[in-house]
């Protein structure tokens, strides 16, 4: 342990004592409930969470991963750790606690015999940018819309490469016309951001839907966009991939989406 910060290592026996970093003020809420039932069931296939905790001080940063066979992000990355999530907030950003949490992964990685790790990372938000990886020997491999990167460190050149699907246009229009709300359990943010979508709708008379993904393989192969765990589908091309305000999601629909086109 450092003098400064203590890892807390979250699993299926102290995750209700320590919580999971999210919502960790809202453990009645829907979502947060979802979240610690889903990762539940998560740990059990290999998941790990490690959280940064300041000494005398709050939880300021966790990363998330689980192996890529499991992961709820659509990527093929079998034999590699897949990191879902990587945050440092507030005070805890600029000490080092990104690059602590990544190469946790990294060597547990190497102690699992996997291939390597993989992310996926934006250039927009909701995500971790892909800065701090490249900067810690990850390497850009592929690319998906609208601004998803696929980053990997291998232990071997050998290794076979991780890869996005290519269809991702034909996903998207399987979801018809429409609104639809593509959301999992894994993150809490997601019922509030689910009710912002439906609410709109209902207002602007658009027909809507949820689809909700119950497993890694069903987001694997049906998930319209690389990131799985949330999104917004609208006459069958991606409206979002993230978490819109009401004013956003305003915004966004009136510029893009055809059914409001007709209404405004």
């Amino acid at each position: 342990m450092s003098e400064t910060f203590e890892m807390i290592t979250v699993n299926a026996d102290n995750v209700d004592k320590q919580g999971f970093f999210c919502y960790m003020s809202k453990r009645k809420t829907p979502g947060y409930r979802q979240k610690r039932d889903w990762l539940a069931a998560r740990f059990a296939e290999g998941l790990k969470l490690h959280m940064i905790h300041e000494i005398g001080g709050r939880t300021v940063g966790f990363i998330e991963y689980i192996p890529g066979e499991y992961a709820w992000r659509a990527v093929q990355a079998p034999d590699y750790l897949l990191i879902h999530c990587l945050w440092v907030v507030g005070k805890g950003k600029g000490k080092g606690y990104g690059a602590h949490l990544i190469q946790t992964c990294l060597d547990d990685a190497r102690a699992q015999g996997k291939h390597g790790v993989v992310t996926v990372a934006t250039e927009r938000v909701w995500m971790a940018k892909k800065d701090i990886f490249l900067k810690h020997g990850f390497v850009d491999v592929a690319q998906a819309p609208p601004s998803f990167h696929l980053l990997v460190y291998r232990f071997d050149d050998a290794a076979p490469l991780p890869a996005f699907p290519t269809d991702w246009e034909a996903r998207q229009a399987r979801f018809g016309a429409g609104l639809t709300v593509i959301r999992t359990p894994q993150c809490p943010y997601v019922e509030d951001a689910t009710n912002i979508a439906l609410e709109f709708a209902a207002e602007k008379g658009i027909p809507s839907q949820v689809v909700t993904f119950q497993s890694a393989q069903e987001l694997q192969a049906n998930s319209p966009s690389p990131y799985g765990v949330f999104g917004i589908v609208l006459d069958g091309r991606l409206l979002t991939y993230h978490y819109l305000q009401r004013k956003d999601f305003n915004a966004s629909a009136t510029l893009t989406g055809p059914h409001i086109k007709e209404q405004e």
